[in-house]
């Protein structure tokens, strides 16, 4: 059976996902003597291309995300300053770092993980009615299990 929804609709669903995601999420602190870089949504896109691709680099990020190389840099610098990435020489090209998330969760990505949606889902939908939180927080956990950043990245090389 194939879904109903349009490309449009898909996309738009896609944006709102996004700004309720964004809602949710806790304010980054940057460490001491660090300077805060990079948007929170480019630091999402970078961090969920790299979980689709361990071991990549800048520019392929930037590539496949369509996000200006300047901009995958600064992410990816925020990214290693919260702990959430590390890097290493390229064996191939030393010059060129590869990027991975790091092996043990960071500071930031345990207080990112405990972080819950119902505030900001809540707001919107316009409603705190329990019955209809519980059915689109159901959905949505449907939808996380199976649309994972792993399935992004099948969608391009």
């Amino acid at each position: 059976m194939s879904a109903s929804i349009t490309p449009v609709q898909l996309f738009l669903l896609g944006r709102t996902l996004m700004k309720v995601g964004e809602e949710a999420l806790p304010e980054p602190v940057a460490p001491a003597g660090a300077t805060q870089r990079g948007g929170t949504r480019a630091a999402l896109v970078v961090l969920s291309d790299v979980l689709g691709h361990q071991g990549t680099s800048v520019s392929e990020i930037a590539a496949r995300t369509g996000l200006p190389q300047s901009q995958v840099s600064g992410a990816v610098a925020r990214l290693k300053e919260t702990g959430s990435f590390v890097s290493a020489p390229d064996p191939a090209d030393g010059r060129r770092q590869l990027i991975r998330t790091a092996a043990e969760a960071s500071e930031r990505v345990t207080e990112v993980r405990a972080a819950r949606i119902d505030g900001a889902l809540a707001a919107a939908l316009g409603t705190a009615d329990p019955e209809t939180l519980r059915a689109v927080g159901e959905a949505l956990d449907v939808l996380a299990r199976h649309l994972t950043p792993e399935a992004a990245g099948r969608l391009r090389p």
